[in-house]
């Protein structure tokens, strides 16, 4: 499966749920449907953890000054790079 972005694999869960509970899905379709869906969902936990790692970086430098590294720029860390 191709990189994509938290955005779009959780809006491909969305399609997936709403045709799972169609009446007309046979068991190989659904079977189907069920093992993108697992993929799409580690994806989704994926960028969520290291959204959150990000976040509790910035909270734990919070102490009313800016982190920097010893140039005096700011200590940054880049998400990474959701593909299309």
């Amino acid at each position: 499966m191709k990189e994509v972005s938290f955005e779009q694999a959780f809006h491909r869960l969305e399609e997936i749920l709403e045709r799972m509970n169609a009446s007309d899905v046979t068991l190989e379709e659904s079977l189907k449907l069920f093992e993108e869906a697992n993929s799409l969902l580690i994806t989704c936990q994926k960028r969520l953890q290291d959204a959150e790692k990000r976040i509790e970086m910035l909270v734990r430098n919070r102490q009313g000054e800016l982190a920097v590294d010893e140039k005096g720029q700011p200590i940054v860390t880049p998400l990474p790079k959701d593909q299309p």
